[in-house]
């Protein structure tokens, strides 16, 4: 079974602060979509706050980090039969309206969209500690030198996925924490294609980050780590580009007969 719908992915780990308020917004903006809420091991209200507002919920029993939440939520969507889906903030500072220039991306013929706020554009109406953000500067140059392709924003988290790309991320995405940009170079690296529109986040609305100082730097050490050491083949990405422009060709050929 196929369902046009784009399916809105919201992983959350103790929002009920803020998740309201963001499923208000998308249900008055965005109103075609259908929603999921992954509460990854929430201690608070965050899964009954969810089912209230009338939207999927789908509730891990201990906190799996936002890569477990997320590829949960992939696997929900490749067995219900979306076609394509949207990955989206709990804490607020995503806009409903910008997801439709995500999903125009996926028109446009890529696999992955990445809402930039570094593209031209894109804004960030929110203040960026200085560690971040000189970690975001080694990240973007790393992942150039992994793909041969520069990104502005490899640690956003405002994404659109099509179908192949849900059912790759299903079983294959990353768990750890800073593991939008490790898909970035999985992504990547197997020949789907990946591309950027602005986009504009906004503060949180209510909670706190995930992460602090230390804990941060750890992170962003433990990424350069398995980025560096990463065996992921270059010559998959030549296959699977090969394959889709051949595909394409058979279909122009197919059309002029």
């Amino acid at each position: 079974m196929t369902n046009r719908r784009p399916l809105v992915i919201i992983p959350a780990y103790n929002e009920e602060e803020s998740l309201p308020a963001v499923l208000k917004e998308l249900a008055e903006q965005t109103p075609g979509y259908d929603v999921l809420v992954v509460s990854d091991g929430s201690t608070d209200r965050t899964a009954e706050l969810a089912r209230q507002s009338g939207v999927h919920v789908a509730t891990l029993p201990f906190n799996l980090g936002i890569g477990g939440a997320l590829r949960t939520g992939f696997a929900f969507a490749v067995r219900r039969g979306y076609e394509r889906a949207v990955q989206f903030d709990a804490d607020g500072q995503h806009d409903p309206l910008a997801v439709q220039d995500l999903l125009d991306g996926l028109d446009r013929g890529a696999d992955m969209v990445i809402g930039s706020r570094f593209a031209e554009g894109g804004a960030v109406t929110y203040e960026v500690s200085t560690i971040r953000r000189r970690a975001m500067r080694v990240l973007q140059w790393l992942v150039k030198v992994l793909v041969r392709h520069r990104f502005t924003d490899t640690s956003s988290g405002f994404r659109a996925f099509s179908r192949p790309m849900l059912e790759y991320f299903a079983h294959s995405y990353p768990v750890e924490y800073m593991d939008s940009v490790e898909a970035l170079v999985q992504a990547c690296n197997a020949g789907f294609r990946v591309e950027e529109v602005p986009a504009n986040m906004r503060g949180r609305t209510g909670g706190a980050p995930s992460t602090r100082k230390l804990k941060l730097v750890y992170y962003y050490v433990r990424l350069l780590v398995v980025l560096l050491v990463s065996t992921t083949s270059r010559s998959q990405r030549a296959r699977r580009t090969a394959q889709r422009d051949g595909d394409a060709e058979s279909d122009s050929e197919s059309g002029q007969a």
